[in-house]
């Protein structure tokens, strides 16, 4: 097994930091259980209180940590990578009234946040609707909202 985390660079860590915390319900403390080779690693060097203003952890445990790697140069074009939230849990089975309410919420709680919409996708397809939200971090990054 290949253990990873996500490295986004960015010119200001904790600002990017404390908006993905947000976005994603993770915390910038690595989780006590289960112990998973990061948390271990971060506790040994630092404690079992260590909060990091550039990380952040799955509360849980189960999904990887992010790093929020200072770069000196700004973003320049297209992310080659970029995140896919899912408020709706991806239930296909929701009606699509109520997946754009879902969806809608937590685009609002983003914009909020400094996040910012480039545009809105919505497909009709009775075996496969589709809506989803192409977005900015507040450093410009895309990401969608689906």
């Amino acid at each position: 097994m290949v253990f990873w985390q996500l490295t986004i660079d960015t010119n200001d860590p904790a600002l990017l930091a404390r908006f993905w915390a947000r976005a994603l319900g993770y915390q910038p403390v690595p989780p006590a259980e289960p112990e998973t080779t990061w948390s271990a690693l971060y506790r040994s060097r630092l404690g079992e209180e260590a909060a990091f203003d550039d990380r952040l952890f799955d509360p849980a445990g189960l999904r990887p940590p992010i790093w929020f790697q200072k770069v000196p140069e700004t973003k320049a074009g297209k992310n080659r990578l970029h995140l896919d939230l899912y408020p709706t849990g991806r239930d296909r089975a929701l009606p699509m009234d109520r997946r754009i309410e879902i969806v809608e919420a937590k685009v609002a709680e983003l914009v909020g946040l400094g996040a910012s919409v480039e545009r809105r996708t919505r497909e009709d397809d009775p075996q496969d609707p589709v809506y989803f939200v192409v977005m900015h971090d507040p450093e410009g990054n895309e990401f969608c909202v689906g």
